[in-house]
């Protein structure tokens, strides 16, 4: 029987919350409604919902406009339209810790689990552990699935996992995680049988990694023990030299909390231009602003150097991929990263980049280079699904 259901879709970014019904079955899916409220914790909040060809958008505020209240926000408008109520939840969580290969049914050690890693993702797991609490008490008994943002890259190995210090931490969890995972498992299925063996597909939006993928396994990416690391984002530093902690711990008398909170709230670009956290802003200023012109510059060159050291790991690149917010709609960005990369046989079409096309290369580029918009609502519909409808094979 191919039944249809209504799956619940939750992502929580970390300026953002996103929630989407569709109807799914083995044939595919139908998006019903998609809501977005993003640029939380500002004054510019709003919550923007797309339901056919019918599209709102309105300003929040208060607690509306919250990290914490957003979702509330998000149910109380979709209560207004009228929907079925969900067969089941899927939730995009961002730490799955290193045991987790695989999208899970959400329980009680599930959760107690989650919470243990909080360190690991401040930014991210507390509120998606919100979401999960908040949806049990609005959807009492759905059952509800765990989609791991960390489970994709599971398949590194341990050169690329491994930090240099002892094996006592690395054995205690301390180790590369990488993350986006959702999102770049969502373009691996775009390009199918399709697929090259030599990947990198950059990930670029308020948070930004790369991932290097070979013959469709993650073997390297740039951010490691927490979302933190890589190259720079919008307001989180990327990769520090830890002798700036130390240093900043006995000379300011910084203590931890006010560590996290300086790489990961007031650093990147906004701590670079001093004025935007967001592209957008820096790129239609910096003609004027030169901190905001050093930052997208020291952006795309820092990126530009995470893309060289992947394709270094592995051994050439047949195709990069952009997408997310950035990576999607900013081709200043995309052509400042892809100069200085024609040693790889990257050779960007002018006219394909500003038109954001799909295919961004020319002809005759050796590396090909593509846009392709991301998806992590839709994988996170389809693995709760397949987690909790999909028919289990038939034993043989």
């Amino acid at each position: 029987m191919n039944q249809q259901r209504t799956i619940l879709s939750l992502n929580s970014g970390s300026s953002s919350r996103k929630v989407a019904f569709y109807r799914v079955d083995a044939s595919g899916e139908q998006l019903l409604v998609h809501a977005n409220a993003e640029r939380l914790e500002t004054a510019d909040a709003n919550l923007r919902i797309a339901r056919g060809g019918t599209k709102t958008t309105r300003a929040l505020s208060g607690r509306d406009a919250s990290a914490a209240g957003a979702l509330s926000a998000i149910f109380g408008e979709l209560d207004q339209l009228g929907l079925p109520r969900p067969d089941a939840a899927g939730h995009r969580i961002v730490h799955g810790g290193p045991d987790r290969f695989a999208p899970e049914k959400i329980d009680h050690q599930l959760i107690e689990d989650l919470s243990n890693l909080i360190p690991f993702a401040p930014l991210h797991l507390p509120d998606e552990i919100r979401g999960i609490e908040e949806t049990t008490v609005r959807f009492p008994g759905l059952p509800q699935v765990a989609c791991f943002d960390t489970a994709f890259h599971r398949t590194m190995p341990e050169v690329a996992e491994r930090f240099a210090v002892p094996r006592d931490l690395y054995l205690e969890g301390i180790r590369r995680y990488g993350f986006h995972g959702i999102s770049y498992e969502y373009i691996m299925h775009v390009l199918g049988a399709a697929a090259p063996a030599r990947i990198i597909i950059a990930h670029l939006g308020n948070g930004a990694s790369m991932a290097a993928i070979r013959d469709g396994r993650s073997i390297d990416t740039t951010m490691g023990l927490a979302p933190t690391g890589g190259f720079m984002m919008s307001t989180r530093s990327g990769d520090l030299d830890p002798a700036i902690a130390v240093h900043l711990m006995r000379r300011e008398n910084l203590d931890a909390d006010a560590l996290e909170r300086l790489v990961n709230d007031q650093s990147g670009l906004l701590g670079v231009s001093g004025t935007a956290s967001d592209m957008k802003s820096l790129l239609d200023r910096r003609a004027t602003d030169p901190h905001a012109a050093l930052a997208v510059e020291m952006f795309c060159y820092q990126a530009r150097k995470h893309l060289g050291a992947l394709a270094a790991a592995l051994g050439g690149v047949d195709l990069i991929v952009f997408t997310a917010g950035i990576g999607e709609r900013a081709p200043e960005v995309r052509k400042s990263i892809c100069e200085g990369l024609g040693h790889l046989g990257v050779v960007l079409d002018e006219h394909r980049n500003r038109s954001n096309a799909d295919m961004l290369s020319t002809d005759t580029s050796r590396c090909k280079v593509r846009m392709i918009p991301t998806d992590e609502d839709l994988m996170i519909a389809r693995h709760t699904w397949r987690t909790i409808f999909a028919p289990a094979p038939r034993a043989r």
